[in-house]
């Protein structure tokens, strides 16, 4: 047992924790969890917490169910929401009964990305720009939702509930070491944003989940629906995940360059030219639902095409100006996640492509300073700019003849992704919309 345990066990038993929830996703990205009573937890460090994997989405095929749950003691953090009891969380590591790191735990894929990342000299950050809609109780799926609020962009509204649902979410967060940079009402009714500070990947796709789990939670306990659907709305924008990215060797930013051109250095260069050329293939996990598409195609500044820009918010990627005398803080932002993906796998991919890119010395195209939603088909073919797959079908068949995504995700939770996605989008194609029935439907007078 090391330090970091030691001091989980004396801080579990000076605070009187009652229960240890134990935290892990599914490759969907959905929470899973089990509670263990603090007596278990000495040996839950030392021999991992075994259960039946084999009905876990992805996690584990039904001949080979026993896994293990080990978790990380660096997690620990008590929950806020829970009043009847103190109750604490960590997120675990999924292991085979052999105790080795089974290849289909979603974390598991980032930290081996990690790892690559780290062989190169590299570490990872991450600041996450998490968007959701807040809705008026949903009494049933067959009507359209009804959004909180008629606010738009940082509106105030006086007395209003988005705010102050906003500042219980962000004192939980803080209070469980999730620092907040800061959170406002975005453009669409009823939609909010909260944005997480920079922290190293695995830490920040923790965070994203636990935002995601806070957010839901305090939603249910005060009556109203938080949703990260990516497209609710049909003419109101959609939820994004925009991710600002950088890479570190050591201390130093290795994304800055003073003479760079908006302070770009060669790698960060050749990082995003990396994850330019894999977009399309990585769009399946970027943007993992049939509803994903719809925000992508829908307006709203979802970006639609692979292209770079500096203050282009039409473009994949964003290369913004870092904030003078703060070289820290230079990093692109991936604009094409939206608030629904699992982010161990996204994160994953997005690592990936950029360290090709890294690898293999890409020159990264020109940038793009026009509107690109404004130009034509033909201008933007003259101008060498791809468009991102229109449909989850389409992306996956981009995923099927990508040679990184398998090599990146495992052949186990490749073919399972692979798998799921497709039954998602025949099970969708099936559907009979409201949109056909007034199509071709005559309504008697």
């Amino acid at each position: 047992m090391n330090s970091v345990e030691e001091h989980v066990l004396e801080r579990v038993h000076s605070r009187g924790i009652e229960f240890i929830t134990l935290w892990f996703a599914d490759v969907s990205g959905v929470l899973k969890g089990l509670s263990i009573a603090p007596e278990e937890l000495e040996d839950a460090f030392n021999e991992g917490i075994g259960f039946d994997g084999s009905s876990i989405e992805g996690l584990t095929r039904i001949y080979e169910s026993d896994m293990l749950l080990a978790p990380d003691a660096r997690t620990f953090q008590e929950i806020p929401w829970e009043n009847e009891h103190r109750v604490a969380r960590m997120f675990c590591r999924v292991l085979g009964p052999d105790g080795q790191p089974a290849f289909r735990d979603p974390r598991g894929v980032l930290e081996r990305q990690l790892e690559r990342a780290a062989e190169l000299g590299f570490t990872f950050h991450v600041h996450p720009e998490v968007e959701f809609y807040l809705l008026r109780s949903v009494a049933s799926l067959s009507e359209e939702p009804e959004p909180l609020d008629r606010a738009g962009y940082f509106d105030h509204v006086s007395g209003g509930k988005a705010h102050a649902f906003r500042r219980r979410v962000v004192s939980a967060l803080e209070s469980m070491g999730i620092s907040v940079e800061f959170s406002h009402h975005e453009g669409g009714p009823g939609q909010s944003e909260i944005d997480l500070r920079s922290a190293p990947a695995l830490i920040a796709a923790d965070n994203i989940m636990t935002l995601r789990t806070v957010v839901e939670e305090l939603a249910s306990r005060e009556g109203i629906t938080a949703t990260f659907m990516p497209k609710p709305f049909v003419d109101e924008p959609g939820s994004g995940m925009h991710v600002h990215l950088s890479l570190f060797e050591g201390e130093e930013n290795a994304f800055y360059s003073a003479g760079g051109q908006y302070q770009l250095s060669p790698t960060g260069r050749r990082f995003v030219a990396g994850v330019l050329a894999h977009a399309r293939e990585i769009s399946a996990i970027t943007n993992q639902h049939v509803n994903s598409y719809k925000r992508l195609w829908g307006g709203g500044e979802a970006p639609s095409y692979v292209c770079w820009g500096h203050n282009n918010r039409s473009a994949l990627i964003r290369v913004p100006l870092y904030k003078p005398g703060k070289s820290s803080s230079a990093r692109v932002e991936f604009r094409g996640m939206d608030s629904a993906a699992n982010p161990y796998l996204a994160l994953a991919v997005i690592l990936a492509a950029g360290l090709d890119g890294i690898e293999q010395k890409l020159d990264l195209t020109d940038e793009t300073e026009d509107d690109v939603w404004a130009l034509s088909d033909s201008e933007r073919q003259a101008l060498g700019i791809e468009a991102l797959p229109t449909s989850l079908s389409s992306a996956v068949k981009e995923m099927g003849r990508s040679d990184l995504v398998p090599s990146v995700l495992g052949e186990e939770v490749f073919a399972y992704f692979q798998r799921n996605k497709v039954a998602e989008w025949a099970e969708y194609r099936r559907q009979i919309t409201p949109f056909e029935y007034a199509r071709f439907l005559s309504v008697n007078p």
